[in-house]
């Protein structure tokens, strides 16, 4: 018995090893081992220690083993089933952890209102926990009350809560107004390849912020002479990139003027909250945003974050993938104009209610009806562009509804270095995915879906996709190791299950 919990748990780490790209030197020279004895832990053939799990699991950012909390390891998928009913999108995850790091610029007491209970919101809370910062959840569990200190700790930061998500980077705008001096562990998150963190610097140097990067930290110090006399020309117009530039705008003792900026949901939602603190935005939904900042905010906030468009697409895209008549309430449809548009021409057949207002009261929402569709692949190729393009992360969700279009769909993901190759995991299902390069992906449909067992890709969108596509396949599927699921949605696998999906939640271990 013990030899075959040795073999699984070896099998789980090459998996998660080649997942992440890593030969087994590399994963070596990570935990300070040699290669030939990680090649006997993958074997089966050696003892290992819950401590050694532990340190590749880290290593490797996969959950190999998990203990002590109730989240899920592995799914176990009985496809071919139809969804119906109804389903509410959650609140968006982008702009929940933008606003738990907007909460740095606020000494009084923030509550947002139903906050998602992801992986990627409990990494920041660790790491605002570790540096002072009171949260605790109230309303049920469905509300997040922050309280900061009067001075953070920087020196007790949780790195390894800090390098496990990527929106640690949005510290630096806020912490720049608080300390003269910080450091901040590398970003992490999805591997998505490089991600240069040069926009940011670019834009936070206008506010006395330099950045020097040693041994798997950011050293900051701040100039306080430094300040922005002309208008903050962003290098690229990301999400994160003009959220930061807002946090330092925020608090800025003047007027600072942003261009080429994203108006994307997220940021939208994070002006709104700045001005729910008190700090005037104009031009919110635009590419140029001015900011009046405020030098001290302390002020007792409520703010409602708006729906998810992202999740929105995932779940529209599970009723094409299964072919099913489903409803997908509170739609944030400004975000999802142009997805519906391209479904359109691929003859989607849908409804949608009248609009109505989110709980933030400024975002619009509709009911959207979905239904079963003879699709044809669009004409053009599908590419993402900044808002009010088609959404960045939706993208991979047309990888799967292409594969049940007739014809060929060509799929340009130009923005992540490497995010384009995890969608060819779905010719293991029985997809026709041909990788042209880095960042283009053929897909010829109409695809017949098989049941398969495998691990679950390293990043979050492509993650989903191989989930849709396994609910699709007659038979059963294991999608192994989802934690990077859990990063961006609450309780997936529990709530398609309300809708008529059969997903099992449970652990080898």
């Amino acid at each position: 018995m013990a030899d075959d919990y040795l073999v699984r748990i070896g099998k789980l780490i090459r998996d998660a090893r080649q997942h992440r790209g890593w030969t087994q030197t590399q994963l070596a020279e990570a935990l300070g081992t040699s290669q030939s004895a990680v090649n006997r832990i993958e074997r089966g053939n050696q003892n290992i220690s819950l401590e050694m799990i532990a340190r590749i699991g880290e290593a490797l950012d996969s959950e190999i083993v998990s203990l002590g909390y109730a989240g899920p390891m592995h799914l176990r998928v009985v496809g071919g089933r139809r969804l119906s009913g109804a389903i509410d999108v959650k609140t968006s995850k982008n702009a929940c952890v933008a606003l738990l790091c907007g909460s740095l610029l606020n000494k009084g007491r923030t509550v947002l209102r139903r906050v998602a209970r992801i992986e990627e919101v409990f990494r920041l809370l660790e790491v605002l926990n570790s540096i002072g910062v009171r949260t605790r959840w109230i309303n049920e569990g469905v509300d997040l009350e922050i309280v900061p200190p009067a001075r953070l700790d920087m020196d007790a930061i949780d790195a390894d809560a800090a390098r496990r998500t990527r929106s640690i980077i949005m510290f630096l705008g806020p912490l720049l107004h608080r300390m003269d001096s910080f450091k901040l562990p590398y970003a992490g998150g999805c591997d998505l390849g490089t991600r240069t963190i040069e926009p940011h610097m670019i834009a936070l140097r206008r506010f006395g912020l330099d950045i020097t990067a040693t041994e798997g930290l950011y050293h900051a110090r701040v100039e306080r002479s430094t300040a922005p006399g002309r208008p903050i020309v962003l290098t690229e117009r990301g999400d994160t990139v003009t959220e930061n530039a807002l946090l330092a705008a925020a608090r800025h003792d003047g007027v600072t003027v942003i261009r080429n900026a994203s108006s994307n949901y997220m940021v939208q939602d994070l002006c709104f909250f700045l001005e729910a603190l008190g700090v005037r935005v104009e031009g919110v939904g635009t590419t140029t945003l001015t900011v009046h900042g405020v030098p001290d905010i302390d002020v007792d906030v409520d703010y409602s974050p708006s729906e998810d468009p992202v999740e929105a697409m995932s779940l529209l895209a599970a009723a094409v993938v299964t072919e099913s008549e489903l409803t997908i309430r509170r739609v944030p449809i400004e975000f999802l104009e142009i997805e519906l548009a391209v479904l359109e021409e691929m003859g989607l057949d849908h409804d949608r209610s009248s609009e109505y207002t989110a709980d933030n009261g400024r975002t619009r929402l509709v009911d959207l009806t979905v239904r079963p569709s003879k699709l044809e692949a669009p004409i053009d190729k599908i590419h993402p562009m900044p808002f009010p393009g088609l959404n960045i992360d939706n993208v991979p969700f047309f990888a799967a509804i292409a594969a049940v279009a007739q014809g060929q769909t060509l799929i340009h993901d130009w923005v992540y270095d490497n995010r384009a190759i995890y969608l060819t995991d779905l010719n293991r299902l029985g997809g026709r995915l041909q990788l042209l390069d880095p960042h283009r992906v053929l897909v010829e449909g109409p695809t017949r879906w098989r049941a398969a067992e495998m691990m679950c890709p390293p990043a979050l969108r492509p993650a989903v996709v191989v989930l849709l596509a396994m609910m699709a396949a007659e038979g059963t599927s294991v999608l192994r190791n989802v934690y990077v699921i859990n990063r961006g949605y609450e309780e997936l696998a529990e709530r398609l299950n309300s809708v008529g999906a059969q997903i099992e939640i449970f652990r080898d271990i």
